[in-house]
């Protein structure tokens, strides 16, 4: 599994980190995404799936 996130479409609503905290944070100034596991391993797979599905703006990618 590979992620990739936009964070110029992300709107900060904090699924992401809600869903999937060990795969993705939020800047401290604008809460938008930063990704701190472009290869989240098999154990955060569903929860990183989660958090995509989550995504008002779909800023978040899966390669599978």
């Amino acid at each position: 599994m590979r992620v990739r996130v936009d964070q110029h479409s992300c709107v900060s609503s904090g699924q992401c980190v809600l869903n999937a905290g060990d795969v993705f944070d939020q800047r401290d100034d604008d809460g938008v995404v930063e990704l701190l596991a472009p290869e989240p391993g098999p154990e955060h797979a569903q929860q990183t799936r989660n958090a995509a599905a989550a995504c008002p703006a779909q800023a978040i990618q899966i390669e599978e």
